[in-house]
């Protein structure tokens, strides 16, 4: 496969560049994978896609202040985003200036925060914090909350609530789980008196999920690793879905992920660890049925995901139909409910 077989043509005015009013306000693409079809509904309906026994699955991981203001000793400014918290006082950044910082180099960035590089990692440099405070600390003291590119607005306060989801609890994340933000609390009321079960695993979605895919050939692009957690509980709630007969449903492509990372023979395996996976069209699910996700850039894995998940003709034509339709496109935007394409396999 090549990127270019996952590029399609948006406009610039279907990109949401700020939130609806209300999280459960925005429109839902149901797309069913199993017979080929996809109809127009509304993100409020979800309900009614679901029935007692059924397991959503949520990332339960919360956006940090992860994008850095500041200048070299020498004056050159610099923007910095975290990839990745290390320690109290470590961590992995993208770094871009008018010449990259050498090891050794002291950063001094907007809010008293200073930062020493002590090496680069590929694309990556790694920085000694102010031990003064933990980085979470720094980050929340001088950081701003880290937008996508593609919005071309710098945050606002808003967005400090706006771009989390309203269950978020363990900070980490650079990029929020963007299917969550449709939910409010009240939905979540409504599908649990529904009989619906959740359950939550942590992955903290890194800087490198704005990163384009720049290679020809699908398979050459590596992707940047991410850490995840599985808890025992959420071992329990997908065991009792199945024992029912309910189907399990990621909200978000990183819930997907992570327990599809963490599956061995069609189980779910409690723990933590790194994930690198990069889902392809031809990938075969092991654990989850049902996937909510939004609309994804051109070229992007996360859209070669999707398109593995519900069949890559299928999301091709419901592509164009949404942006026919006028839907509104990623972080911000509109919201799809997909039907796996093909039954699970449990025998990896």
């Amino acid at each position: 496969m090549k990127t270019r077989d996952f590029d399609f043509f948006l406009p610039e005015e279907l990109i949401a560049r700020y939130p609806l009013a209300e999280r459960t306000a925005s429109r839902l693409l149901y797309v069913d994978g199993r017979d080929g079809t996809f109809q127009d509904r509304l993100f409020a309906e979800l309900p009614a896609f679901f029935r007692p026994g059924d397991l959503l699955v949520f990332n339960d991981t919360r956006v940090i202040k992860a994008r850095l203001h500041g200048e070299k000793p020498t004056g050159g400014k610099v923007e910095a985003l975290v990839e990745r918290v290390l320690s109290e006082h470590e961590a992995l950044l993208f770094i871009r200036a008018s010449k990259s910082p050498r090891p050794g180099t002291v950063l001094r960035f907007a809010g008293g925060l200073e930062a020493r590089v002590l090496d680069r990692q590929d694309d990556l440099f790694r920085l000694a914090f102010d031990p003064a405070h933990t980085v979470l600390e720094w980050l929340e003291r001088c950081g701003e909350i880290p937008l996508p590119p593609y919005m071309e607005r710098p945050a606002e306060a808003s967005d400090d609530q706006r771009y989390q989801t309203v269950y978020a609890r363990y900070p980490g994340a650079v990029a929020a789980p963007t299917a969550g933000l449709h939910f409010d609390e009240a939905l979540l009321e409504r599908l649990t008196a529904a009989g619906v079960a959740t359950a939550f695993v942590t992955l903290h979605v890194g800087a490198g999920t704005f990163q384009p895919v720049r290679t020809e050939a699908v398979a050459d692009h590596r992707m940047h690793s991410e850490r995840y957690v599985i808890p025992p509980e959420t071992v329990a709630a997908v065991e009792a879905a199945r024992a029912k007969g309910g189907r399990i449903c990621a909200v978000g492509t990183t819930s997907l992920r992570a327990l599809e990372s963490a599956a061995h023979a069609g189980e779910l395996r409690a723990g933590e660890g790194e994930t690198d996976i990069f889902i392809t069209p031809g990938y075969r699910f092991q654990m989850v049925e049902r996937l909510i996700t939004n609309f994804h850039l051109p070229k992007s894995t996360l859209l070669m995901l999707v398109s593995a998940f519900g069949g890559m003709d299928l999301l091709r034509r419901a592509y164009a139909h949404a942006v026919a339709s006028r839907y509104r496109f990623f972080s911000y935007g509109d919201a799809m409910l997909i039907e796996g394409a093909t039954p699970l396999d449990r025998t990896k």
